[in-house]
């Protein structure tokens, strides 16, 4: 089953919510986390609750431009409910009452929805109740005849008045007393309350993992939608920022270990500015990828897995031990993007020698390495072996790697030579082959002259 992402947190907890469907729960959605949760390529994202007042709300563009790349999004009961019925001309799907409450136009503020709660150390507890809740409750209240349609429609009122912080039981049923609600009424609402109180936000945030795990079970295909999605320079600049946080700002990124000591470690190697050039020309590389809106197939992501098993030199039986060791969380993910960058490498092939060349100009590698190159081809050629063979040197292609391996490099001749080409930027083994046999040529006709 293809990952969902449904940020979810006072309205419905994630142990009550993994009953009900299996996916990744997040915390309320604030702005940048669907953007963020969408470059993971989740089939389908799920929002039911989500950030109000001091923290930047989800932005309408970029659930539209989830949906544009192929993601189902979904919205219920709160900032769910608000968003899917601003966007549903454009393909987010709305599920419950709330949501189509919203849509003919019954409710319309924001903070019909909104609720005060806790923070992520106590579970996002409500410690107010959400106006939709307080309508849902008096209107069966009134169904029930517990109350009758003038108590009804006055707390209602009273309730609607109050700052949705102050929204609670107790608060309504005193400032009730004070309208001149029949004590009569208020006690019997009251005493019925416990047991008849109707949670609408819970109701539809359970129909909406349902509407999930239906539609996952039939199967559900990239979104397609009906728009063309603009890249603005506000949308881009946007995009950047959000890309610099992590998708779960409550979740440690790696196990036990801060990022800047992953970091630190790196720096202590000197490894850090080739780890982040790297780094950079992966995420460039998938991002392109997903601009041009690819998907690698099955056959790919196999292809894609046994090269990975041959360049590290592991046995099939030896890769569940490999990504307990890397900690590789989402090997389909791995997969996918590690796909992207080298489908995106075979692309801009033609590109890599001149931006390869300005890069050595920088370091200040490019002049030596270049006068190298043209001393190796003048000496070879000199001495008719610029396709020299193995029998021209008189050496068995062991005492070849041997040579090259532990004199040029000094380290033992690895087990797997399909990994050493790889990890040294060849091809394949004869592409190596090839450059260590014309460097032993080189280096014994150098010292032929010298003699």
């Amino acid at each position: 089953m293809r990952k969902v992402f449904v940020f979810t947190g006072p309205t419905l907890r994630p142990e009550e919510a993994r009953a009900e469907l299996d996916a990744v729960y997040l915390p309320p959605v604030q702005q940048g986390d669907v953007y963020r949760a969408a470059r993971e390529n989740p089939v389908a994202i799920g929002i039911i609750d989500g950030f109000f007042e001091h923290v930047p709300a989800v932005w309408h563009k970029e659930i539209l431009w989830a949906m544009a790349e192929g993601i189902h999004v979904f919205g219920a009961s709160s900032m769910g409910a608000l968003r899917a019925a601003e966007l549903e001309p454009f393909g987010m799907e709305g599920v419950g009452e709330i949501f189509s409450a919203y849509l003919r136009g019954e409710f319309q503020d924001d903070d019909d929805v909104a609720v005060a709660h806790a923070g992520a150390e106590d579970d996002w507890r409500p410690l107010s109740e959400a106006m939709v809740n307080i309508s849902a409750t008096l209107s069966s209240a009134w169904l029930s005849q517990v109350v009758t349609e003038d108590t009804r429609s006055t707390l209602e009122r009273v309730a609607k008045s109050l700052f949705y912080v102050e929204r609670a039981w107790p608060v309504i049923l005193a400032r009730g007393a004070r309208e001149g609600v029949l004590p009569s009424q208020l006690k019997a609402l009251e005493a019925w309350l416990p047991t008849g109180r109707v949670d609408q936000k819970k109701t539809d945030a359970l129909a909406l993992l349902r509407t999930l795990r239906e539609r996952l079970a039939v199967g559900i295909f990239p979104k397609t939608v009906s728009f063309p999605f603009q890249h603005t320079d506000a949308w881009e600049e946007a995009r950047r920022r959000a890309g610099r946080l992590p998708l779960h700002r409550n979740a440690k990124p790696l196990e036990g270990v801060a990022p800047e000591s992953l970091l630190d470690e790196l720096r202590l190697r000197g490894a850090l500015g080739t780890a982040r050039r790297a780094s950079m020309a992966r995420a460039l590389a998938v991002e392109e990828a997903r601009r041009l809106r690819r998907e690698p197939g099955e056959e790919e992501l196999r292809s894609t897995a046994e090269a990975l098993l041959q360049e590290r030199g592991l046995a099939p039986d030896a890769f569940e031990r490999w990504q307990a060791e890397q900690q590789v969380e989402d090997l389909g993910r791995l997969l996918r993007d590690e796909s992207h960058v080298r489908w995106v490498e075979t692309l801009f092939e033609p590109d890599v020698l001149r931006h390869l060349a300005d890069h050595l100009r920088l370091t200040g590698e490019y002049s030596d390495l270049l006068e190298r190159a043209r001393d190796k081809e003048r000496v070879l050629s000199a001495a008719g072996m610029s396709t020299p063979r193995l029998e021209d040197v008189g050496i068995t292609e062991d005492s070849l790697w041997r040579w090259y391996f532990e004199e040029r490099q000094g380290r033992q001749k690895p087990e797997s030579l399909a990994r050493a080409a790889s990890d040294g930027g060849f091809p394949d083994v004869d592409s190596m082959r090839r450059a260590a046999l014309r460097e032993l040529c080189y280096v014994l006709a150098k010292a032929d002259a010298r003699d």
